[in-house]
């Protein structure tokens, strides 16, 4: 982890400070660089471009518990938490969609008010004048009354 993080900020800071600090020595780092990935990352690897894949074949609606069962479908035998790991460390989310809920209705038989204020909001006195606006009012029952 401090090799790593040497590498990831050696074009900001002097790699002999950043050594000193992180308590890592040359020859150390000069490893770790020349070091090939491990068989865990490598199949981290794979998995995440099928993780990939399954995300966009389901357009991004699909979270870690399908993810997995997709996986193993597929063949590939992973958990659940691996999969989420790898989906958090890469930057892999849901896009979640809501239904749509309208709210008012333009298209109605009530009578409209008339504007009598005419957005002249100032007065010389307080309470001479009083505006509002209800499209509806929830109630106990769930239903809401159209005013």
């Amino acid at each position: 982890m401090r090799f790593r993080f040497v590498e990831e900020h050696r074009s900001s800071f002097p790699t002999g400070r950043l050594r000193q600090v992180m308590n890592v020595n040359r020859r150390g780092l000069r490893a770790f660089r020349s070091r090939p990935a491990s068989r865990r990352q490598r199949t981290n690897m794979v998995v995440l471009a099928r993780i990939k894949e399954q995300s966009r074949l389901s357009l991004g609606s699909y979270g870690r518990p399908r993810v997995t069962e997709e996986l193993k479908e597929v063949g590939v035998d992973v958990g659940h938490r691996r999969v989420g790991r790898l989906m958090r460390d890469n930057g892999i989310v849901v896009e979640r969609t809501r239904k749509f809920k309208a709210t008012t209705d333009s298209d109605h038989t009530f009578n409209i008010a008339p504007n009598l204020l005419d957005r002249d909001f100032y007065a010389l006195e307080p309470n001479q004048k009083w505006a509002g606006d209800i499209s509806y009012i929830w109630t106990r029952e769930g239903g809401c009354i159209w005013p």
